[in-house]
């Protein structure tokens, strides 16, 4: 078994590929030994290759300022669409807790967002002046103008028929933004939630406040933005002071 993750190690394959083989026979041993075929599981006592963790891609502050300027803010689906935008940026939530908004989950004053997670748990979402203002202008001035014929729709981001807005067409209207905006990688709402996290992060932010925030079981699930800016704290090192740089000092 060794020789042949070798065999995989030599021909080229990556570590994640050799590490899911091994999860792979583990898996087949388990089975075989609940069958009665085997004793015990012989796969186990291979161990799989450690596999780097891989950074969550983000955006910078001069992109999500080029996002934020993308919809057309003269037609009402516009208005909405900066919201969605300025609301997803803002608090780090899941495109399926945007969704899930009501009207009643919304208090301007205070700049906050009643969000029901996963496992429906509930929680408290904080939102900035920008998004208090684009998600104001939406609900007093564009909703009320996608509103159709009968009950009264309690969601807050509504689609072009009155009803709720599905987190496919959310994943729509960013990735259109995006590439409006002249953004080169491919932009969804759940990087979104990666920039919040980063950008709060690089601001200060204490980690355990982060993963409040974006409603994390497992602070280990939110380490791993913490990782990422310590990568920027390198980037801002190696620029800055002389000997961070390869190659010797100039003014030595």
């Amino acid at each position: 078994m060794r020789e042949y993750l070798g065999e995989l190690d030599e021909a080229g394959y990556v570590r994640a590929s050799i590490a899911r083989r091994v999860f792979e026979l583990r898996a087949f041993g388990d089975f075989l030994k609940r069958q009665k075929a085997w004793e015990q599981n012989l796969f186990r006592r291979i161990y799989a290759p450690r596999v780097p963790q891989k950074r969550p891609r983000y955006l910078t502050r001069e992109d999500v300022t080029r996002l934020m300027q993308a919809p057309d803010l003269s037609k009402t689906k516009g208005t909405r669409d900066r919201a969605i935008l300025e609301v997803l940026y803002a608090s780090g939530v899941r495109v399926s807790e945007l969704c899930g908004l009501d009207l009643s989950d919304v208090n301007l004053a205070t700049g906050e967002l009643r969000v029901i997670g996963k496992g429906d748990k509930e929680r408290l979402v904080l939102i900035g002046r920008p998004a208090v203002r684009a998600l104001r202008t939406y609900i007093e001035r564009a909703r009320p103008e996608q509103i159709k014929e009968g009950p009264t729709p309690k969601a807050v981001f509504l689609n072009r028929l009155g009803g709720r807005l599905s987190t496919r067409s959310v994943d729509t209207i960013v990735r259109k933004a995006a590439i409006a905006a002249g953004i080169q990688q491919r932009v969804t709402p759940h990087l979104l939630r990666h920039t919040f996290a980063t950008h709060m992060l690089d601001g200060g932010a204490d980690l355990r406040v982060v993963q409040e925030l974006l409603g994390h079981e497992n602070i280990a699930t939110t380490q791993i933005y913490a990782n990422v800016t310590q990568g920027r704290v390198r980037e801002i090192y190696d620029g800055a002071h002389p000997h961070g740089r390869d190659g010797e000092d100039s003014n030595r």
